[in-house]
């Protein structure tokens, strides 16, 4: 297992590099590191889910809206860029990619970005939405219990957009969230380049 997936403090070097990236229709120049996920830029699978955005449900607003796994920080930046006035929430395990978000968002001057351990979050805060790329490869076992976790984290109108690979198990996972969220409904809202955006709806 890739070690930037579940470790809080990784052993391998961190190497800083200026990191050039459109995000929200804007050229951005941002920081990031060899040490986290997709580091040199933006993977796949988080651009499809960037780029059909206006597929999935419409966050109100002032929502809180959670990056699950924020890496250096693509889609809470994104967010924040195009929701100034959400909460945006970017949780991580690991240090170094915390450090980063944290860094991307200061430099662009978002003051609506907040960035914390999963431990850090507070009990009390309902989410409005979730919007991730979850880390499939830690393990069916981890993973679900990530995303049970998390869900729960919802607010009754609270959604959640989650986009897996179909040959990492798309397909099953949605039916697998469908049985475990049987208060919610679990669609596939959007499909490209092999990859699905799964929706967990609001509460029924």
């Amino acid at each position: 297992m890739d070690e930037h997936y579940f470790t809080p403090s990784p052993a391998s070097e961190d190497r800083r590099f200026p990191l050039r990236v459109r995000l929200a229709g804007r050229d951005l120049e941002l920081v990031s590191s060899a040490s986290v996920f997709s580091g040199h830029g933006l993977d796949k699978a988080t651009a499809v889910l960037l780029d059909r955005l206006d597929e999935i449900t419409e966050p109100p607003p002032g929502a809180r809206i959670l990056d699950l796994g924020c890496g250096w920080g693509p889609i809470a930046l994104t967010a924040a860029l195009l929701r100034p006035d959400a909460e945006v929430w970017a949780v991580d395990v690991s240090e170094r990619a915390r450090q980063l978000t944290a860094e991307n968002a200061d430099g662009l001057g978002l003051e609506n970005v907040r960035v914390v351990a999963p431990e850090e979050f507070p009990e009390d805060i309902a989410l409005e939405a979730i919007w991730s790329n979850p880390p499939i490869r830690i393990g069916k076992q981890a993973l679900h219990e990530l995303l049970l976790t998390w869900t729960a984290r919802l607010s009754p109108h609270g959604t959640a957009a989650l986009v897996v690979g179909k040959n990492l198990g798309a397909d099953p996972l949605a039916r697998w969230l469908d049985q475990q969220l049987s208060a919610r409904e679990v669609a596939k809202v959007a499909s490209a380049k092999g990859f699905r955006v799964l929706e967990v709806g609001p509460a029924r």
